[in-house]
């Protein structure tokens, strides 16, 4: 049998994890549960230890949040080092059936040249993420569901980080998450560099997974003010992915795609947002700086 982890990185999601994570650990004893806090407080890690401990799960209690890539990179690092063929990363807010699980895996197992995801459902039924595409022409990003819709512009796949499997030879080959992103477009960078490697992206549409929207900073609920954070860090590392990948002239174009396209995050939370609060529009002129400036780290 393929040597299996499931990797869940928390910050403040002890709750979740408990709802969440002990349901699929206790019908998947196969799958060593690696359990990463990014800290956030004494309390809730304390939590996460009890919860790991009381389940059998290992828990890397951090002293300091990394951000998501970060947390995932910790816990694949000891997961390989405990001699892991495929990890499994999953969100604490979504839900992961163990023969979803165990699909997953076995198609990493077989292809290990591949990163395999679920579709990716709401609660409702209805796609939360069924693979993404790149606009390459300005950096705006749009599920693969609409790509006859947006006709022939020039795109390049992602995956989403939410519910993922890969083998832990593609894993150490591309060397993981760049850290760098912290949180958002970690996943579109990761895929980049995949497809760079000359491995591949499948989604597997006979596989499932739940996203609970608004369990944490994840949410992509149309019409849902976000955080400040999702609005600075998704500004900002779109221009930092430019930054790492595209050539001269397609970076120009991004440059000068900045405003419409960040103006566009910031509508993606409703119009209601932008004439209650400040904290769009500090995101908004955060990000473009920090982002146009190639700053990085949190």
């Amino acid at each position: 049998m393929t040597s299996a982890a499931l990797i869940v990185v928390n910050y403040g999601s002890s709750a979740l994890l408990e709802r969440n994570l002990v349901p699929l650990a206790e019908s998947a004893p196969w799958l060593r549960v690696y359990v990463v806090d990014c800290f956030r407080d004494p309390v809730e890690q304390a939590s996460v230890g009890a919860l790991a401990e009381q389940h059998g799960w290992r828990a890397l209690l951090l002293e300091r949040n990394l951000g998501f890539g970060g947390g995932v990179n910790r816990g694949a690092d000891a997961a390989i080092a405990d001699g892991a063929e495929v990890i499994v990363v999953l969100n604490p807010d979504a839900t992961l059936p163990e023969a979803s699980a165990r699909a997953l895996v076995d198609a990493a197992a077989a292809d290990p040249a591949a990163l395999f995801s679920p579709v990716v459902l709401r609660p409702d039924g209805t796609i939360w993420s069924g693979g993404m595409d790149l606009h390459l022409d300005d950096g705006s990003l749009s599920g693969i569901r609409f790509r006859e819709r947006n006709g022939d512009r020039p795109r390049r796949m992602w995956v989403s980080g939410a519910c993922f499997a890969i083998s832990s030879a593609l894993w150490r080959r591309v060397g993981g998450f760049d850290e760098d992103f912290f949180l958002y477009w970690e996943d579109v960078d990761l895929s980049h560099r995949i497809l760079d490697a000359g491995g591949r992206l499948v989604i597997d549409d006979t596989i499932t997974a739940v996203h609970d929207e608004g369990g944490t900073q994840q949410s992509v609920d149309p019409g849902r003010a976000r955080s400040e954070l999702f609005y600075y860090y998704n500004i900002r590392n779109r221009l930092l992915y430019a930054a790492r990948h595209l050539d001269a002239e397609t970076y120009r174009q991004w440059r000068r795609s900045t405003l419409r396209v960040s103006y566009g995050t910031l509508l993606g939370g409703g119009r209601r947002q932008l004439v209650r609060s400040i904290a769009p529009w500090r995101a908004l002129a955060r990000g473009m700086r920090d982002g146009l400036r190639g700053k990085v780290g949190p």
